[in-house]
């Protein structure tokens, strides 16, 4: 921009942090060069920490800024008008389109891979434990996980293309949980919920692979509960699912670390988390006492005959 006075900062070729100032001229071409601004700059320095840059530097404020009492400034997500004399914000610009898709990248996966998996994965660990809660908590269930892969998706395709084009900086380990988030849920939901809600509805149907002596992988029908490779199903389907939302927690936080969204953000996904995770520990309480009444009841309860046959 013809005029600005420019603080930037920058890797050189020695990749060491540089902190440099530009008066950019008013001519065309334009002259890009290294140069004193119109006013004092001093001690001038920046650092890098987890791919976020920063530049410190002391100014002189121009007598007709000072009187003015406000400073405009423009960076790369926008510009904003700082207040001289109590050294806040007083308004801001709107967003460029490359922070706003960081921000919608940033809230389809923490409503996804952050709130809606865990809160399915609390619906079929507690509530398939009440009768009367069949089949509603498979159907919600369902409906948990196939929704939040449809968004994790759309955020993870969002980040994806946020990383193809920042060329300079790379969040290695973000993306990384990322891909495997994406792959992992892959494997578990599409095709999953569509073909379990038809094995609830077609309960009589015989299970297509019953006659082979192999096991389908999860987004295949999962076998009866008498089929003798149910055990080893069940503990992959619920491993994975676990992985799962160890990794979309985890994810989020460090999602958080790199958009710096503000402590507000942070602070509301944690109380939304800890009030899921206290619904989820008081059912693990309950559905424990459930069980072991039910457990009780059953050995105590009075029957004719002694080793399967009936007394004389």
């Amino acid at each position: 921009m013809g005029g600005a006075q420019a603080l930037v900062a920058f890797k050189d070729t020695k990749g060491v942090m540089t902190a440099k100032t530009y008066n950019i001229s008013t001519s065309m071409p334009y002259s890009v060069v290294p140069s004193k601004l119109a006013f004092d700059v001093w001690d001038t320095r920046a650092e890098e920490e987890s791919g976020v840059m920063r530049i410190f530097a002391k100014i002189k404020v121009p007598p007709e800024l000072a009187e003015k009492g406000t400073l405009n400034q423009v960076w790369q997500v926008g510009s904003r008008t700082l207040d001289l004399n109590g050294g806040k914000i007083v308004s801001s610009g709107g967003l460029d389109s490359r922070t706003k898709r960081k921000n919608i990248h940033g809230v389809l996966n923490a409503v996804s891979w952050g709130l809606l998996f865990p809160f399915g994965i609390v619906v079929a660990r507690y509530l398939r434990t009440f009768p009367s809660a069949d089949p509603a908590w498979f159907y919600l269930h369902v409906f948990c996980q196939v929704s939040a892969y449809a968004i994790g998706v759309a955020g993870w395709a969002t980040g994806i293309k946020l990383g193809s084009e920042s060329k300079g900086i790379q969040y290695s380990l973000h993306r990384n949980i990322g891909i495997a988030l994406f792959s992992l849920a892959t494997v578990q939901n599409p095709g999953h919920g569509f073909l379990q809600c038809n094995e609830l509805l077609f309960r009589e149907i015989e299970w297509a692979f019953q006659k082979i002596d192999t096991c389908g992988v999860a987004f295949l029908p999962w076998p009866k509960k008498d089929h003798k490779y149910r055990l080893y199903w069940n503990i992959y389907h619920h491993g994975v699912g676990y992985v799962i939302l160890i990794l979309g927690i985890l994810n989020v936080f460090k999602g958080l670390d790199i958009l710096q969204p503000g402590d507000k953000w942070r602070t509301i996904y944690i109380i939304a988390i800890a009030v899921l995770g206290g619904v989820a520990a008081l059912l693990e309480l309950i559905t424990w006492i459930v069980v072991l009444r039910r457990k009780s009841s059953k050995s105590t309860k009075p029957y004719d005959g002694y080793g399967g046959q009936s007394r004389p």
